[in-house]
């Protein structure tokens, strides 16, 4: 069990015990009028049993605290975050991995995606995803499997061609510039970008340097059928499913857009950063 999803669930049962005792009942007196074991009021209350959603009901009812459900049922979906550890996902190496975001990708028909920097997998060039998986590899100490990582990872993209999928996707101006690769790598991942802008299952907006914006470029995210959230961070991937986690980063996403250029103008920044490159 993961340390983030016990702490959640011991705060969770600090605030059942809180309630319980507001309602100035002991634990056994509160176990009689839920009609529980007294055992099981133990367990919910120090973290030890993971409450449902009829626990939290009946809770609420026996201490006289209804307001507070909706809070403590929002504390509960917090634990269906799935944490999953790169360092056991690639144990076997980046195929694995690569081959279940095929799936994931084909199961899905609206995406919406943030990346601050880095190019998105989804449209990466074999080049560009190799050094990429090749420095993950040496970062994580993983299995080297980098040719067949890369053909799962080109073979995600043909989802792109699909026309019956939409993929909504902003990038920071910053991973336009991140040079993760030689320049002449750069300067055909920069083109690959260009040639996506007018696709139409795509649309790429790049946030530029110096928009005024009301929250500052964080980690890369992205939303599937507005049923869920994948964020990556450096050492675990987390799924979010909650409808307020899902809301959350969709606000964010918004927030980003109104900031983001597209079409002509994501052009010539995706241009002005090729240029930058030298080339010589």
């Amino acid at each position: 069990m993961s340390t983030d999803f016990q702490s959640a669930r011991v705060a969770l049962g600090a605030r059942l015990r809180e309630l319980r005792a507001e309602a100035g009942l002991n634990g056994k007196e509160f176990a009689e009028r839920l009609d529980w074991q007294r055992s099981k009021v133990s367990r919910l209350e120090n973290g030890k049993q993971t409450a449902t959603v009829e626990d939290l009901d009946a809770w609420v009812q026996a201490a006289g605290a209804e307001p507070e459900a909706a809070d403590l049922k929002s504390r509960l979906r917090g634990l269906e975050s799935q944490a999953r550890s790169w360092r056991r996902q690639l144990a076997a190496g980046h195929r694995g991995v690569q081959e279940r975001y095929v799936a994931e990708y084909r199961s899905t028909a609206t995406v919406r995606g943030y990346e601050a920097t880095v190019i998105p997998g989804l449209f990466q060039t074999p080049d560009y995803a190799r050094h990429l998986l090749i420095h993950n590899a040496e970062l994580m100490q993983s299995p080297h499997d980098t040719e067949d990582a890369v053909r799962a990872r080109m073979k995600r993209q043909e989802v792109l061609y699909e026309a019956h999928r939409v993929f909504r996707v902003l990038i920071w101006e910053g991973a336009l510039h991140a040079l993760v690769c030689p320049h002449e790598t750069m300067a055909g991942q920069l083109d690959r970008l260009v040639g996506l802008i007018g696709m139409s299952t795509v649309e790429l907006g790049i946030v530029p340097f110096g928009v005024q914006l009301k929250l500052t470029p964080k980690h890369g995210f992205w939303i599937f059928d507005e049923e869920r959230v994948i964020v990556e961070t450096i050492n675990t991937e987390f799924t979010l499913e909650s409808g307020e986690d899902v809301a959350l980063y969709g606000r964010v996403w918004g927030n980003l857009d109104e900031g983001a250029v597209y079409g002509p103008q994501a052009h010539r920044l995706i241009a002005r950063a090729r240029a930058a490159l030298d080339l010589t």
